[in-house]
């Protein structure tokens, strides 16, 4: 089995909350501590309301800690968490690089 995995890598597998059962969308981005290189937050877009017309909800923040399992197509996870302004990526929503 595969011991490790590139950033870019986890923007295509899907986020499930174990909790919830919810579906969190796909990894768009990481916080990674720069002293250690530990990634410590991965960021997925909040939910899209009423089929996306009308935006989408804040986005979720998952602690490294709360990850249970990374698969070869899905990241499983408990307790993501809404972030407040102060964890949010300082990039622009539309800025991501694909």
């Amino acid at each position: 089995m595969e011991q490790s995995c590139r950033i870019f890598d986890m923007g295509y597998k899907e986020v499930i909350d174990l909790e919830t059962g919810a579906r969190l969308g796909y990894v768009y981005d990481a916080e990674i501590e720069l002293e250690t290189g530990r990634v410590k937050t991965l960021f997925a877009p909040g939910p899209a309301r009423l089929f996306g017309l009308l935006g989408r909800e804040e986005d979720v923040a998952i602690p490294w800690e709360n990850i249970e399992k990374i698969g070869d197509d899905i990241i499983l996870v408990r307790g993501a968490i809404r972030p407040n302004a102060a964890l949010r990526p300082s990039f622009p929503r539309g800025s991501r690089r694909r």
